[in-house]
């Protein structure tokens, strides 16, 4: 299972990469403007600055829902650098582009998926990505697993490449039932993942063995 940081922090990014474990990188408006990246330039430049960080797919999300509008940002979008994957909301227009971008070569990630009938649809249209939320699910007492599993029978049973891309994952156990039920790849928080790391036994065993060891060399 792929590993992508969902953030537009820069210093997230290059602790994920060079704990080894980062695969690709989401973004979106509200992470560029929790960052304080504002007007069009800077946007832009920032999004150059995150593929030179990792060397996996970087989503950029589109602001248009037009037809026309969604083809001429995504393609300049894609433009940026090698590594852009176009970010296309689920609405109709989104997938007429997608099937379009499909067509010249360009990646894109379907995001706010919510149910098993969207993220067909954009498998149909060629998605690269379809990106459930599951975390949002959660919040409207829904469960967004379920929905997971649900587009991984669907994807299999009939051999579609869209990889799934589970989305607003809260927490570590977000990510681990997220692996036992097959999903391609995740996108979390710097947080949550980093939480994989910590268990209290390996603390406790770590203490035990270097005191251990001091008691061992005389200190």
């Amino acid at each position: 299972m792929k590993f992508f940081i969902d953030t537009a922090n820069l210093a997230q990014i290059k602790e994920a990469h060079e704990m080894g474990v980062l695969d690709g990188v989401t973004t979106n408006p509200s992470l560029m403007a929790k960052e304080g990246i504002t007007g069009h330039d800077n946007v832009i430049n920032h999004y150059k600055a995150i593929c030179e960080i990792t060397t996996g797919d970087v989503s950029a999300e589109v602001i248009a829902t037009t037809y026309d509008e969604i083809i001429a940002e995504g393609e300049a979008l894609a433009k940026l650098h090698e590594r852009i994957v176009v970010k296309v909301p689920m609405i109709k227009d989104g997938i007429k582009a997608i099937k379009y971008f499909t067509s010249k070569g360009i990646k894109t990630n379907c995001t706010l998926v919510f149910s098993a009938g969207q993220a067909l649809l954009a498998a149909k249209a060629g998605a690269t990505y379809v990106s459930p939320f599951v975390g949002r699910l959660d919040d409207v007492s829904t469960d967004g697993l379920a929905l997971i599993e649900d587009i991984r029978t669907i994807f299999d049973n009939y051999g579609y490449t869209t990889q799934i891309l589970a989305a607003s994952v809260r927490h570590p156990m977000h990510i681990i039932e997220c692996a036992k039920i097959g999903s391609d790849v995740i996108t979390a928080p710097l947080s949550a993942i980093a939480a994989l790391l910590k268990h209290p036994l390996t603390d406790n065993g770590l203490a035990q063995f270097l005191a251990d060891h001091a008691k061992a060399a005389g200190k």
